[in-house]
């Protein structure tokens, strides 16, 4: 019992415990104690490994080329022939080896070839005269080649390849051509001569230096008694030595297919059906095509020919051989404008629907983008005119002739004409057909009459008053527009559309305007550049043609004094030019060298840039 009794009351004491009083608040903290010493710093830890590469950034974005804008300036001048300088300096080329300059001189008689050293030239001594025009000459001929001592004839081109110079040399009507080839690794030095078709008009060396291609023209007799065919001749050039005949690639093939070739716009003008000095006149397309001027792609594959009068390109694949004709069409004049009038007395430019320009290029070249092939083309324009001797318009109309004119005899063939000197269809209503709008404009009479009902639904007029470029299969992908009127007018005001030889404004608006004829391309810091030589007002328009699909113009220049009823001055009606790079420039700047027909002078451009 005493057992049970104690362990009982001791858990009750303990149990009442729990019940008593609250428990006390905490007690006041205590203050901090003082910061212990910092311990001394230990050893360094050993170096970790390398974490792994990071990723590559994106590439970022091409930035945009800077534009290149040209500062031309002229550097060199000579005068050939100062005392009958027309037909001086018509077609220039350059010798690199020597630095020396070859100007074709056809004024004089006979034809010579001279030599302008160009290693030193000193610019400070050309002087502008009050219109700010040089007159001056700071070059000259070193010495010449006279070509009648090899052949006669009359020179019409000139080409150099290294140390190669080959002329074109044209004679009589109904001859065959020759092609003159020189040495001019030191004097010149006559190699050969090398027959090729009738009336050569343009050479040119292939980039690759093996091949020469001749365009052959064949223009008629002025009585069309001797029509011969336009031809293309090809050269080879073996290890530097040239072959001794030509291989002659004719258009026969196309005779029959005159009808298939106007449907691309090859046009054809001659006086087939009539009778002229007793001879029935029946012009083939082989002798009616004429082909003018060469241009050969960088690959040297393809050597493309301007047919200028018949508004076409032709292409020869010089793997081969073979040949093929493409025309170009019809510029639009209702979607662009022209002045028409050289009796308006006003700068007045209008579009005209109902109106078409054949483009009619002179000078063509060829370059290449993205490794296509393009050409540019100088769109003068040229339409025909011929003449033959005859006493008096009796005599002339007896033979058949037009008409008759005491200076130029008697007209056998022209298919020229004034719009006002034909009557229009109703489609032309919205004109007067006078001096204010089209009536003074210089058209064809063999298109835009396709009912023979002697009314005329359009009018074609002479050449495109632009340049443009074409892809290897003769598309057009570019055209300057009206460019040359609007750019000219701006800068020269009244004074625009000047004649080559005489300054007065507006006078040849009614036929091709400026005259786009000369072109080159060149190449400056890996932009191609176009330079376009206006013939009739003697100005060159530059454009950046590094792609055939973004074309902007870049600078004008030009060396001629314009002031009305003054005597002309300057540099006169640029016929051919050349471009010299960086690298063979006496200079170190890229030059444009202008062989300029009226002036008879070679002026020497330099080309820097911004």
């Amino acid at each position: 019992m005493k057992q049970l009794i104690l362990p009982l009351l001791i858990s009750t004491l303990l149990a009442g415990c729990t019940f008593d009083g609250e428990d006390g608040t905490n007690g006041i903290n205590g203050k901090d104690g003082s910061n212990g010493q910092v311990g001394e710093a230990g050893p360094p830890g050993e170096k970790g490994d390398k974490g792994e590469a990071g990723n590559n950034g994106i590439d970022g974005t091409h930035g945009m080329d800077t534009f290149q804008q040209l500062s031309p300036s002229l550097v060199g001048r000579a005068v050939l022939n100062a005392q009958s300088p027309e037909g001086a300096a018509e077609i220039v080329a350059y010798h690199a080896q020597n630095q020396r300059i070859f100007a074709l001189n056809s004024s004089s008689s006979p034809a010579t070839i001279e030599i302008i050293n160009i290693a030193q030239m000193d610019p400070q001594t050309l002087t502008h005269n009050t219109e700010g025009v040089v007159t001056n000459t700071n070059l000259q001929s070193n010495s010449s080649i006279n070509l009648s001592e090899f052949e006669s004839g009359d020179a019409n081109s000139l080409a150099i390849h290294n140390n190669l110079l080959a002329v074109a040399i044209a004679k009589e009507t109904g001859q065959s051509g020759k092609i003159a080839f020189f040495d001019i690794s030191a004097d010149p030095k006559f190699i050969k001569s090398v027959t090729v078709g009738d009336l050569p008009d343009m050479v040119a060396f292939s980039p690759d230096g093996k091949k020469v291609v001749v365009a052959n023209e064949g223009e008629p007799k002025g009585d069309y008694s001797i029509d011969p065919e336009g031809s293309i001749a090809i050269i080879d050039i073996n290890n530097n030595q040239v072959d001794d005949t030509a291989t002659i690639i004719n258009f026969n093939q196309f005779d029959n297919q005159s009808a298939a070739l106007q449907a691309q716009g090859v046009v054809f003008a001659n006086p087939t059906g009539r009778t002229i000095k007793g001879n029935s006149i029946n012009t083939s397309v082989s002798m009616d095509l004429e082909p003018e001027y060469v241009t050969i792609s960088k690959d040297s594959r393809y050597a493309y020919v301007s047919l200028q009068e018949n508004n076409a390109i032709a292409k020869v694949d010089l793997s081969d051989n073979s040949l093929s004709i493409h025309g170009l069409g019809f510029k639009d004049w209702g979607n662009w404008t022209l002045d028409a009038s050289d009796k308006d007395d006003a700068i007045n430019f209008a579009s005209y629907p109902g109106l078409y320009g054949m483009y009619q290029p002179d000078t063509i070249s060829a370059y290449q983008w993205q490794g296509a092939n393009f050409i540019i083309s100088a769109n003068e324009g040229d339409g025909r005119e011929y003449f033959f001797d005859s006493p008096d318009e009796a005599t002339c109309l007896a033979d058949g002739g037009l008409e008759f004119d005491s200076d130029d005899g008697c007209l056998a063939y022209t298919d020229e004409i004034r719009a006002e000197d034909l009557t229009l269809s109703n489609n032309f209503d919205y004109l007067n057909n006078d001096d204010q709008d089209i009536g003074r404009l210089k058209v064809s009479t063999v298109l835009g009459d396709a009912d023979k009902d002697n009314q005329y639904e359009a009018l074609y007029t002479y050449g495109a008053r632009s340049f443009s470029i074409w892809d290897h299969h003769g598309h057009r992908v570019y055209d300057s527009g009206d460019d040359v009127g609007k750019i000219t007018a701006a800068i020269h005001g009244s004074a625009f559309n000047n004649d080559e030889d005489e300054n007065k404004g507006d006078t040849r608006s009614d036929a091709k305007g400026a005259e786009p004829e000369a072109l080159t391309i060149g190449q400056i810091n890996n932009r191609t550049y176009a330079f376009i030589g206006l013939e009739r007002m003697g100005g060159i328009l530059v454009y950046d043609v590094t792609n055939p699909f973004n074309v902007t113009m870049n600078t004008y220049m030009i060396n001629r004094g314009l002031e009305a009823g003054a005597q002309i001055s300057g540099d006169l009606a640029p016929e051919g030019m050349v471009f010299i790079d960086q690298a063979q420039s006496p200079t170190g700047e890229a030059l444009l060298v202008v062989g300029n027909e009226i002036s008879g002078s070679v002026s020497i451009w330099s080309l820097s840039n911004k």
